[in-house]
């Protein structure tokens, strides 16, 4: 089961509490989880979020401001995300390949810009301003089943299977083999469905396995898997692993 970490939070920083929580089983093949990131009091400094590329698509509500949601964008390298002193998120992560609205409504500008699309994004995030973490999850959920309804939301068959098999998946070759594709299908059907080629979704979702598995397991040899590392998160793995919580 593919199970991308959460973005980079800097362990010296206090007063900054993530957490998660798994969807119900009904909505398990579509959700990776329910999240929230928020500050208990206000910091001293701005607070940035080391966001590191995983395929999938989130929706993101922020409960100071309700007005402020968004569908991100996918990256193939990190961003560097400055949330301010105080901020309370709440979202959605969805499985890749997942999100089946056009690429053109996600966003990279979510922080600090209003919602103008015509997703009920304000309204459930109004609805969720007074309800602790685990209150907030069946408001989520019914959002999900309303964006199922919509067909902005269902399983994609061809990323399913690839990390359905996803320790398997070393090459694009093997990611068009396990899906029984030709290499110029994949990249089609993979370019249509995520916005990635084969090759940038094999980078991200090997990458994404460097911290659940040995590295040799994804990568042929250290060299490789620094070089990748770096180009994709801005840090050695060492300086990484010394910096942010994973």
């Amino acid at each position: 089961m593919y199970n991308p970490v959460h973005d980079g939070i800097a362990k010296t920083v206090q007063q900054v509490s993530y957490q998660e929580a798994q969807p119900p089983s009904f909505l398990a093949e579509l959700v990776h989880n329910f999240w929230e990131l928020k500050t208990a009091a206000e910091l001293a400094d701005d607070f940035s979020l080391h966001a590191i590329p995983d395929a999938c698509v989130n929706i993101l509500l922020n409960q100071r401001d309700t007005r402020i949601a968004g569908v991100t964008a996918l990256r193939t390298t990190y961003q560097t995300l400055n949330l301010g002193r105080e901020f309370h998120y709440v979202g959605i992560q969805f499985f890749p390949g997942v999100w089946q609205g056009a690429q053109s409504d996600t966003t990279d500008s979510y922080v600090g810009t209003p919602y103008l699309g015509n997703l009920p994004l304000i309204s459930t995030s109004n609805a969720l301003t007074e309800l602790d973490f685990c209150a907030k999850q069946p408001v989520l959920s019914r959002l999900v089943q309303q964006l199922i309804k919509q067909g902005l939301v269902a399983v994609n068959p061809v990323t399913a299977k690839i990390l359905a098999k996803i320790e398997r998946m070393h090459t694009v070759a093997d990611m068009a083999a396990t899906t029984h594709m030709s290499p110029r299908q994949l990249q089609r059907i993979l370019k249509k469905s995520t916005g990635f080629s084969p090759h940038d979704f094999l980078k991200v979702i090997r990458l994404q396995q460097s911290f659940q598995q040995h590295y040799l397991n994804s990568y042929t040899d250290q060299s490789h898997f620094i070089h990748s590392f770096r180009k994709i998160t801005g840090y050695t793995p060492t300086a990484y692993y010394r910096k942010f919580d994973v």
